[in-house]
């Protein structure tokens, strides 16, 4: 895909850098977008540490990806040639199709990593270890904060928060200078007078919010008398290949289990960090639910809702609901919402650019049955009202509405969703 790059005030071309503090499935891939993109003059990316015999093997690794393919070949097709080239040991550093990019290998600490020597004031930090935002920023192992102690000006977060303090709830007990966005949903919030730390949120919670957002905007939350999710999710660096002992206070099992062999059962923060981006959600019962599956990547959503009928509107049917995401794709300026009616399966949306959410309209349905709800078993109603009716009985329509999102759970959602979260924020500094 093709990118802008990055210009002044003037229209001339600005020189900026970009931190990148982890190098794992999400820090190589979004040096892989921003590499393609250009926006960045050049890309200082955090190890922490030495990696194999030096420098050579981290261009090996930069340079290939056994789900995305080799990285020429990502940035100029089949009949690209080697873009990695003048690789210093001494200065850690590896110009990349034209890009600098440089290593730091010293600090895994965020506070103790050298971003104001090399003039770094925006971080993307894809470590998964420091997610809470009202962590101290000397904190001996490390905090998100400490990003802002060695000198930067912004920090985006490539995971929702999470705070220590179980016994806090997130929303309340949420920074002043921290805020957790979705492009497309609820990016405009962000304020770069105010906020310091930015959480992209998860890959699952970008989907949902793409998914949810257009049944709000047409039906309102009224309608919406529960819903719940179940992720049907690739394989994460956090499982193991192969069965071991769970770690001293560990009380999830599953999690040591070998994600070659089984279908897993986990959980998701998806439905809280929904409510941070959609304020709305919060009159709604929701459940979410995660299933991790041996796949590299290519996840899907699968969407359940409750809908209150209209008896005196148009019906709540399959056509609807499809017609409320084509036309929302269709308007969707930004193309992170994408329909279609093609039958897919999950590698067909591997790579897929932009996009949060592919809804497949094939797969939508609906069905509507009569709830009865008798009004004396219900607490608080006034029963000598009550004793007034004939019939305590009351008949609601429902329809049970089932929508089906793929999303690409790396490059194709997730990392190029954060890169234009990268470039909005480095916009505005």
């Amino acid at each position: 895909m093709e990118y802008e790059g990055s210009t002044n005030k003037l229209g001339e071309r600005s020189s900026n850098k970009i931190g990148i503090n982890g190098f794992g499935r999400i820090g190589k891939l979004t040096a892989w977008h921003h590499i393609n993109r250009r926006y960045f003059d050049e890309i200082v990316i955090n190890i922490g540490r030495n990696v194999g015999s030096g420098m050579d093997d981290i261009a090996h690794y930069m340079e290939r990806d056994s789900t995305y393919g080799g990285l020429s070949t990502y940035l100029h097709g089949c009949n690209a040639t080697p873009v990695i080239s003048e690789i210093s040991e001494s200065e850690g550093s590896m110009t990349v199709d034209g890009v600098k990019v440089k290593f730091l290998r010293e600090a895994r600490n965020p506070a103790q990593i050298k971003w104001k020597e090399n003039k770094v004031s925006l971080v993307v930090d894809t470590t998964g270890q420091f997610l809470d935002p009202a962590q101290f920023e000397d904190d001996s192992k490390g905090s998100i904060r400490g990003h802002l102690k060695a000198g930067v000006e912004k920090v985006i977060v490539s995971a929702p928060f999470k705070l220590k303090d179980k016994g806090l709830d997130l929303k309340s007990a949420m920074p002043e200078d921290a805020i957790t966005t979705v492009m497309g949903i609820n990016d405009h919030m962000y304020d770069p007078r105010k906020h310091s730390i930015i959480s992209n949120a998860s890959c699952t919670t970008n989907c949902l919010a793409h998914m949810m957002k257009p049944v709000l905007d047409v039906l309102g939350s009224k309608k919406i008398l529960s819903a719940s999710m179940a992720t049907i999710h690739a394989a994460t660096g956090s499982q193991q290949v192969l069965d071991r002992l769970p770690g001293a206070g560990k009380t999830d099992l599953r999690k040591n289990r070998s994600i070659l062999n089984n279908i897993i059962l986990t959980s998701t923060g998806a439905a809280k960090a929904l409510a941070l981006v959609i304020p709305e959600m919060q009159k709604i019962g929701f459940i979410a639910e995660s299933v991790r599956i041996p796949t590299s990547t290519g996840s899907l959503v699968i969407l359940v809702l409750n809908l209150q009928e209209d008896i005196q509107g148009q019906p709540i049917r399959r056509n609807l609901i499809n017609d409320i995401y084509r036309q929302a794709a269709q308007n969707d300026p930004r193309g992170y919402l994408h329909y279609t009616d093609k039958q897919n399966v999950s590698c067909d949306l591997i790579g897929n650019p932009r996009a949060a959410v592919t809804i497949e309209g094939h797969e939508t349905h609906t069905r509507t049955a009569e709830v009865n709800i008798d009004l004396s078993e219900i607490p608080g109603l006034d029963q000598t009202i009550i004793s007034t009716l004939k019939s305590t009985m009351i008949h609601v329509p429902v329809t049970q509405t089932v929508i089906y999102g793929w999303y690409d759970n790396e490059m194709g959602s997730y990392v190029n969703m954060l890169g234009d979260r990268t470039v909005s924020i480095a916009e505005e500094m």
